[in-house]
């Protein structure tokens, strides 16, 4: 049955879920829950539904029908890569299968410097894109113009990965398929490696695990994943992990979160859908502070963690940074947070000062890794 909502702001408020790019859309959509078990709904109830045979809505974004048929309305678009170069910057890319056996693939990003300096090498963020775990790619506009940003303004080797998912490929299909790209980046750096570009150019000394939204979440349990399974010939330690407007959760508000049960409620049927009903909101792949005996082995030397200050996850993001120091983490801690602004409000306006100014935190960090 639908949840009432009392504005506008509360009609988005879990269906913009990790899909900030798509806010100015799920502003004009009503958004509807499905709960899990219809049976003992009320017959008006069914009348509200948009369909009897669908299981999940998000509105503008996504439709899961009972059949398991999934229909993707927004995060489809792509763009090619530049391997001749992006006239803006410079930056050559290209789409490139990093581990056929997994097939994992990804957009490789190349900075101008590295055509000036042909044998020097720069550090390598491995980049995941966000869009609430079912939408969007590394081909898509928007995560293709930040990765070529980034290769640009640090300058560093951007491996954008595409990974698997859900409904279709729930979690953790999509931790495995970041770890498996973590790997492939390690062997591609090697000298010999078979991606040139990484080959040439990549320090795997010097590695960053970066993503926007659920791709920060990515990027967290990838780091969580490194200190239980190290890399052979590699180690258990990236140089750093770079969290922007990382979406946790839990079933408890922390901060100024809104108790509200409706408000709650819609993040945990997201979730839900997510990990198809696997791991429930205060797991440690949502929640890190449910297991701080694994938080506290975060496989990095140095964290950025970056919100802002309207961010649906905003609490969690202040959370994450006043508790990584206490769980025992040893390393080095960067906050950022930019005032007035949305969840991930720089990847629709990239060219807006705070969007500027936080890209230059990131690459900042990803030079001093």
């Amino acid at each position: 049955m639908p949840i009432p909502v009392a504005n506008s702001a509360r009609q988005v408020l879990w269906a913009a879920l990790l899909v900030a790019p798509l806010a100015a859309l799920l502003f004009r959509f009503p958004i509807h829950i499905l709960p899990k078990h219809r049976a003992a709904e009320p017959k008006v109830a069914a009348a509200m539904d948009p369909s009897p045979e669908i299981e999940y809505d998000m509105p503008g974004v996504l439709r899961l029908h009972k059949s398991g048929r999934v229909e993707r309305f927004d995060g489809t678009e792509t763009v090619p890569p530049s391997p001749s170069g992006d006239p803006a910057n410079g930056v050559a890319s290209k789409d490139v299968v990093l581990d056929p056996e997994a097939n994992i693939s990804a957009r490789l990003y190349l900075p101008a410097a590295a055509a000036a300096e042909p044998g020097k090498k720069f550090p390598v963020v491995v980049f995941f894109h966000g869009g609430a775990f079912m939408v969007h790619t590394a081909a898509s506009p928007l995560y293709h113009k930040y990765a070529a940003a980034l290769a640009a303004a640090a300058p560093a080797v951007v491996v954008s990965v595409d990974y698997r998912l859900a409904p279709e490929h729930r979690l953790p299909a999509a931790y495995d398929d970041a770890f498996a790209a973590l790997k492939a980046v390690v062997a591609a750096c090697r000298p010999g490696g078979a991606e040139p570009w990484l080959a040439a150019h990549g320090d795997a000394s010097r590695i960053v695990l970066a993503g926007d939204s659920a791709g920060a979440n990515m990027a967290h349990n990838t780091a969580i994943r490194l200190r239980k399974e190290r890399i052979d010939g590699y180690g258990d330690k990236v140089s750093g992990v770079a969290l922007l407007h990382p979406y946790f959760w839990g079933k408890d508000p922390v901060g100024g979160e809104s108790a509200d049960a409706a408000y709650r409620g819609g993040f945990e049927r997201a979730w839900e859908v997510i990990c198809g009903g696997e791991f429930g909101p205060d797991h440690p792949y949502i929640n890190p502070a449910a297991s701080p005996e694994d938080w506290s082995q975060l496989g990095c030397g140095r964290v950025l963690v970056t919100t802002a200050e309207l961010c649906w996850f905003v609490e969690r993001a202040r959370a994450y940074a006043e508790g990584i120091k206490k769980c025992g983490w040893d390393g080095e801690l960067e906050f950022y947070e930019t005032k007035g602004e949305g969840h991930v409000y720089f990847l629709p306006k990239p060219d807006c000062d705070d969007a500027v100014k936080e890209l230059a935190v990131v690459a900042d960090f990803v030079r001093r890794c």
